[in-house]
Formats: structure tokens, C-alpha cells, sequence
């Protein structure tokens, strides 16, 4: 299972403790984001460079320090730019207890009545304050680490109440909710096929519009052509097998939907700078130093 899914079915962390860290820096196989969602919010924050996003259609750009609240069920991904971010994706549903009165506020956000505010201030300190520690406390995992995390959450949405950084969740209009719908669709294939060969055509029909006019859609959704992000996505799942699996530099152009081996390097090295041998040569360094 890839690290960010188009649509995530892996359980994070564990059944007991459902939370997952992740740390990313550029030369981590999974750096890029494909677009995709899962039932479980995620906190993001930037801690270098910059990370262009998109989340349900809303295009921004996160700097350094920036963090992210993105809500459950919400389509995201997006381009880092020499950048290092981590990401902690966590199952509301850890937060629920015998407290009647938490449990009605946290529901409002589970039931998406309300929403956080997408990007959350540095302000009041406090607020920036546990970001720290609950982002500390899941790198580090230290004993005790799950009672200092499950503490740093209640205390965040406690300040995200106070400080009133909600917003009641909008309804969406029927084009724009039947256009996430088309999307969606349109992702969850190239998912389940990008090993096979797809054309434009096929995008388009899953989608149920004229080439043309899918085409533009596309565009508008992503910033890129259907061609490029396919392209895209196929690279960041050779990565994957490039560095995780023993494959060679061919069985994995072939697993990933590129039948010409040259125009597979040729994509490699347009997206990441290098060629794949290179690639996986020094992710092999780097995950053996990571084990030391």
C-alpha cells in the first residue's frame, strides 16, 4: 500500500492507537502528494521551503511554520518545493470517551457540521505550543509517548473551540459537488490501472465528458494535464518499488504502466532530477543510515 493513497484504505497506526507520524524531506520515495483522501483528519505542517496544495478545489501555497488542518473526507494533494513537512494523520474516533459534553462538540466536526479553519494561526501561542508537543511527542515516541499524544489533542481542539477557529461546514452546490464526484472516479482508476496502458479517452469516459472538455476540467481540479499527473503518479509508485522492493530499473517501468524503458528514464529524470538507478542507489543509502 502506498504511503498517501489516492483513496487511503490502510489503517493508521495501530488498531489500539489509530495514529500515524510521518516526516518527509526530498529524498523520501513518497515526497510528492497525489491527490487522495481518507476518513481521518490530518495535521500538517511545514518546516522548510514551500508546499503547493490543493484542498477540494481550493489552491494555496504553505510556507514555512504554516499548519494545516484538513478535515476527514477532503480531497488534497499537491507539489512540495524544496521542502521538508511531516504529516500526523489520526482517527477522530481516539478522542471519544465517557465525557458526554466533548464527545457533542467532537461529533459536530465527525459529522462535518463544522470544520477547523484550514490553516491554523501561529496565534494565540499556546495554539503553536501543542502543535510542538504533539508533533515532538509522535517522532520521538518516548514512553508514554500515547498519553502525552492523546493529552496534546484534546488540549488542541480545546483551543481551537476557545479561540473559536471553526466554521460551519457549506453545503455544496450540485455542479461543484458532481465535479469532486467525477474526479474522484477519475482518480480511483488511474489508481487501479496505472500498470496498464490508459489513454485519454479512457479518463475522459469514466469522468462522462468529451476529451476536450475533460481535459480543461482536469486542469482547473489539478493544475495539470490528465497526461502529466498519470505520468506523475506512475513515478511516485516506481519510487516506491525502487527503493522497497528487488526489482530491476525495467521490471519496474513495466509494473508502473511504461512499456519503453527510455521514455520511463527520460519521465524519471524530468520529475526528480536524477535516473532511476541513481535514484535507487542513494534511497538505499539513506534508509540504510536511518538504521544505524
Amino acid at each position: 500500500m502506498k504511503y498517501f493513497d489516492y483513496r487511503e484504505e490502510k489503517q493508521q497506526g495501530t488498531y489500539d492507537f489509530p495514529l500515524a507520524f510521518y516526516h518527509v524531506e526530498s529524498n523520501h520515495s513518497h515526497y510528492q502528494m497525489p491527490y487522495h483522501w481518507h476518513p481521518e483528519y490530518e495535521i500538517l505542517r511545514v518546516l522548510k521551503g514551500s508546499f503547493q496544495l490543493t484542498v477540494d478545489g481550493q489552491l494555496l501555497t504553505a510556507g514555512k511554520d504554516d499548519i494545516l488542518m484538513i478535515q476527514g473526507g477532503t480531497l488534497h494533494g499537491g507539489i512540495p518545493d524544496d521542502c521538508i513537512y511531516e504529516c500526523i494523520v489520526f482517527d477522530m474516533r481516539l478522542l471519544l470517551g465517557n465525557n458526554k459534553l466533548c464527545n457533542k462538540q467532537l461529533q459536530l466536526l465527525m459529522r462535518q457540521e463544522m470544520s477547523t479553519v484550514l490553516q491554523l494561526p501561529l496565534e494565540p501561542a499556546s495554539l503553536s505550543n501543542i502543535i510542538d508537543e504533539l508533533f515532538l511527542a509522535m517522532s520521538e515516541k518516548k514512553p508514554g509517548y500515547e498519553f502525552i499524544t492523546q493529552g496534546a489533542l484534546y488540549t488542541l481542539f480545546g483551543i481551537i473551540f476557545e479561540a473559536n477557529l471553526l466554521r460551519a461546514s457549506v453545503v455544496q452546490p450540485a455542479a461543484s459537488s458532481l465535479q469532486i464526484t467525477r474526479f474522484k472516479n477519475v482518480l480511483n482508476f488511474i489508481e487501479e490501472h496505472y500498470s496498464e496502458q490508459i489513454s485519454l479517452e479512457d479518463m475522459s469516459g469514466i469522468a462522462n465528458l468529451s476529451p476536450r472538455y475533460f481535459c480543461r476540467f482536469f486542469r482547473k481540479m489539478t493544475q495539470c494535464t490528465p497526461t502529466e499527473y498519470l505520468n506523475y503518479f506512475r513515478i511516485e509508485c516506481a519510487c516506491e518499488q525502487l527503493t522497497q522492493m528487488p526489482l530491476t530499473i525495467t521490471e519496474v517501468a513495466l509494473n508502473c504502466g511504461f512499456n519503453d524503458i527510455s521514455y520511463f528514464i527520460k519521465a524519471f529524470h524530468k520529475a526528480k532530477g536524477v535516473t532511476p538507478k541513481k535514484y535507487k542507489d542513494a534511497n538505499r543509502q539513506y534508509a540504510s543510515k536511518l538504521l544505524v
